[in-house]
């Protein structure tokens, strides 16, 4: 991930009235900001948009992430939610203004490629993380190697996660992982509820890391892999890696970049 506040190469109009597309969560108070906006600014078309808005939590905004890969464009998030680490502050009032003021931050997303126990495979994208969980009451058990070599021969636990950097806040957090920052090169390896090897508190990788998850016992132990929103069920065998071919562009206030926000939590108590 690219760690310096930078300004989109856009054209001068881009962010003006006519050129935004908004974006609402299924949530009242997302809806009826939405309302408001386009009636203030109107509502370009998604496929001719230079910059999505999108409203609501950090649910939302990684749909919208997901929704403009194949366009390109940049997103600008607003909290209408309840935590929106990635979202800016609400508000109607010099919207063009704020988005041409913008810093931008540039993710790069995991991939992972699940394989299932009736051989089907699924390729998903994730730029929060990447999840293992059982499925049914008895704990996972899962060999971890990195680049070609085994880790770690059996880790039994509810299960395990690999973020991103920018994903380090979310899941990964709650489960106890570091916190990375946007420019360190690090991607979190984090076990969920370990109970064998009891001491073991996870990894931080380098981001060129490739990761394969083998799930043991997966007929007596189903397990799920999730990325961001898109779960597989009863896999076998999950590889995960960073894309830096894939990126999408984040915009932040000016002082409340990504960066900032990763370095403050930290210092939360």
């Amino acid at each position: 991930m690219n760690d310096q506040p930078r300004k989109p190469v856009r054209p001068a109009d881009a962010y003006q009235p006519g050129r935004i597309n908004f974006s609402a969560a299924a949530t009242p108070l997302a809806i009826d900001a939405r309302d408001r906006l386009v009636t203030r600014y109107g509502d370009c078309a998604f496929d001719k948009a230079s910059v999505v808005v999108a409203l609501g939590g950090d649910g939302s905004m990684l749909e919208t992430i997901h929704r403009v890969l194949d366009r390109g464009i940049p997103v600008y998030g607003m909290n209408c939610g309840s935590v929106g680490f990635l979202m800016n502050t609400f508000s109607e009032d010099d919207l063009p203004a704020r988005l041409s003021s913008a810093q931008a931050a540039e993710l790069h997303p995991l991939r992972m490629l699940a394989t299932t126990r009736d051989g089907h495979k699924e390729e998903a994208l994730a730029f929060n993380e990447v999840s293992l969980l059982r499925q049914l009451r008895q704990s996972a058990k899962i060999r971890i190697t990195i680049d070609g070599r085994v880790r770690l021969a059996e880790l039994t636990c509810d299960g395990v996660l690999i973020s991103t950097p920018a994903g380090s806040t979310a899941y990964n957090l709650s489960a106890h992982g570091p916190i990375v920052p946007l420019s360190a090169n690090l991607l979190p390896l984090t076990p969920i509820s370990a109970f064998r090897p009891r001491r073991w508190r996870g990894a931080l990788l380098a981001s060129t890391a490739k990761v394969l998850f083998d799930v043991l016992e997966s007929d007596k132990r189903p397990t799920a892999a999730v990325a961001d929103f898109t779960e597989v069920r009863d896999v076998v065998s999950v590889s995960v890696s960073e894309d830096r071919s894939v990126s999408v562009t984040v915009l932040f206030d000016p002082g409340q970049g990504l960066s900032e926000r990763i370095v403050a939590e930290q210092f939360t108590v």
